[in-house]
C-alpha cells in the first residue's frame, strides 16, 4: 500500500514490543489502524515525519531504520569524519556516508537537515543523534546501520591509535567496481568519491595508455632546453 506506513510506537523499548504494537500510520503521519485494547492508545514514533520524508525523497525504500549507535553518536560529536572510505564493506554497500549539520530531534528542522542528503544516500549520520538509513526492506536498512556502526567503531579506534589511512583512491575504484556490479551504484556515486575519497576521474584500467601528441613533445623538449640554458648547462 504506497499509502500507508507500518512504524514503531513511540515510548516503547524496541527489543520488548511484540509484533502486534507496530501501528499504521497514512503518509502525513495520522494513524490510521484500528488497534486493539492494548494498542489503541500508543502513538506514531516522535520522528515519524522524518521517516515519511525520507519515503518521499526515495520511492525506491520499503525500510527505514532511525537508531542512535553510541559510537555513531561519538564520532559525529568528535567531529571524526565517517565520509571517508575507511573499510571495503561500507565503500561496497553503503556508499559515501556524510553527517548532517545538528537538528533538533522530531522537529521540521530535523527533516529539513535530512531532506537533501537522504536523496542521495543510504546512510547518514544525523549530528549528536544517530543514524538514517533506507533499504529495499527493513531487514536491508538494519543491516546497512550495523554496517555504519562497525565502520564508526573502526573510526573511533583509529583515533585512540593515533594513526590510520583512508583507503588509496586505486583500490577504492576497485571496490566502486564491485558496488556498480551489484546494481548498487547511485547518480551521485562520482562526485561523492570524488569530494570524500579522491577518486576524481581515474583512467580505466582497461585502456591503453595513449602517447604524447607530437605538439606536446615539442613543448616538453622546448621547456627542457630553457631550464638547462638556465642552468648553466
Amino acid at each position: 500500500d504506497e499509502r500507508r506506513v507500518l512504524c514503531t510506537p513511540s515510548g516503547l523499548c524496541k527489543g520488548l514490543m511484540s509484533a502486534e504494537q507496530l501501528i499504521v500510520v497514512d503518509l502525513d503521519g495520522r494513524r490510521v489502524d484500528t488497534g486493539t485494547p492494548a494498542t489503541r492508545d500508543l502513538k506514531p514514533t516522535s520522528e515519524i515525519m522524518m521517516h515519511l520524508e525520507a519515503y518521499r525523497r526515495r520511492p525506491d525504500v520499503r525500510g527505514i531504520v532511525h537508531a542512535h549507535p553510541p559510537t555513531v553518536v561519538a564520532a559525529s560529536i568528535a567531529g571524526i569524519d565517517l565520509a571517508r572510505c575507511l573499510i571495503p564493506e561500507a565503500i561496497v554497500f553503503l556508499g559515501v556516508v556524510p553527517t548532517t549539520q545538528y537538528a533538533t530531534p522530531s522537529s521540521e528542522e530535523n527533516v529539513r537537515a535530512i531532506r537533501e542528503l537522504i536523496a542521495g544516500h543510504d546512510a547518514i549520520i544525523l549530528q549528536r543523534h544517530g543514524t538514517l538509513v533506507v533499504g529495499g526492506t527493513p531487514t536491508d536498512a538494519y543491516l546497512k546501520t550495523e554496517t555504519v556502526d562497525q565502520m564508526a567503531r573502526v573510526a573511533l579506534l583509529l583515533a585512540v591509535l593515533g594513526k590510520g589511512e583512508a583507503l588509496p583512491p586505486e583500490q577504492v575504484s576497485k571496490l566502486i567496481d564491485q558496488r556498480r556490479a551489484l546494481g548498487l551504484a547511485r547518480a551521485d556515486d562520482e562526485t561523492e568519491f570524488c569530494a570524500h575519497c579522491g577518486v576524481c576521474h581515474l583512467p580505466d584500467r582497461h585502456a591503453t595508455r595513449s602517447e604524447p601528441s607530437t605538439s606536446a613533445e615539442d613543448q616538453i623538449r622546448a621547456v627542457t632546453a630553457r631550464v638547462l640554458r638556465e642552468l648553466g648547462r
